[in-house]
């Protein structure tokens, strides 16, 4: 009968009530927090899918750029039959700016007219590959055919004639603006460098990116399944506990009836 009794006791009562009304702001938190959790975990998961996809958006271009300058600049001219060459001045501006990529093909030399730009080597120092326009066309005695030149942005013709030997000569019929820039540059040391040890890096963040850009379900994983599990329920009313058998919360008052 005194366990009954002091189960009954006004003071028992007031400080049962006093801890229950207590803890009962901790259990609150820790409620809004879990929920929070799953919604901070699926912002995450969102900006890591929208890195991914721009990453992969980027390293696919990237790609498709490099197999058709790839196939521009080493399969074409084998298969087609036509001469890539970069423009190192400006002596043909605007047509031909320093930087851009001639095209051209094999022409019969019977067939040139003045006006047609030609790339050819000069008769004279070091004999360099030049791309400029024929302004006069001369029947050489022997049967050949000389040239004079000027290039659009020069002043005066070339000071020479050139003789062109074979029977065909490379003719300008097209223009691939900045192309040339990015292959020098490309032949560059340090570019080269970067390319041999970048690559590595790219290939490590993309597989990263990958991994961190799985879509999440949305539900908390084994470690916030375990936390939910252990919180305890409203005071008074039972819980559940790691192993999932239906427990009680609160303080368990034993005695003799």
């Amino acid at each position: 009968m005194s366990a009954l009794t002091s189960l009954d006791h006004p003071g028992l009562r007031d400080r049962r009530s006093t801890g229950e009304s207590t803890g009962a702001t901790p259990k609150t938190a820790a409620v809004k927090q879990s929920a929070a959790a799953p919604k901070a975990a699926m912002k995450r998961g969102g900006i890591h899918r929208i890195a991914g996809a721009i990453f992969r958006i980027v390293a696919a271009c990237m790609l498709v750029v490099a197999a058709l300058m790839f196939v521009f600049l080493a399969i074409g001219p084998r298969v087609l039959g036509y001469q890539t060459s970069t423009m190192l001045t400006g002596s043909m501006a605007p047509l031909i700016n320093p930087g851009d990529v001639v095209v051209t093909v094999p022409t019969s030399i019977s067939d040139l007219q003045v006006g047609d730009v030609i790339t050819y080597h000069i008769p004279v120092e070091d004999q360099r590959v030049e791309t400029h326009r024929i302004t006069a066309i001369t029947p050489a005695a022997d049967g050949q055919v000389a040239v004079q030149t000027k290039g659009d942005a020069n002043n005066g013709v070339d000071p020479w004639i050139a003789t062109l030997q074979g029977e065909t000569v490379d003719k300008h019929v097209a223009t691939i603006p900045y192309v040339g820039s990015a292959i020098r540059a490309l032949r560059e040391p340090v570019v080269l460098n970067a390319l041999m040890y970048g690559a590595p890096a790219v290939l490590v963040v993309g597989m990263l990116a990958s991994i961190w850009g799985t879509k999440p379900d949305g539900t908390p994983g084994a470690s916030g399944a375990r936390r939910a599990s252990e919180m305890p329920g409203p005071s008074g009313t039972p819980g559940t506990t790691t192993d999932g058998t239906p427990g009680t919360t609160g303080r368990e008052v034993s005695g003799d009836v």
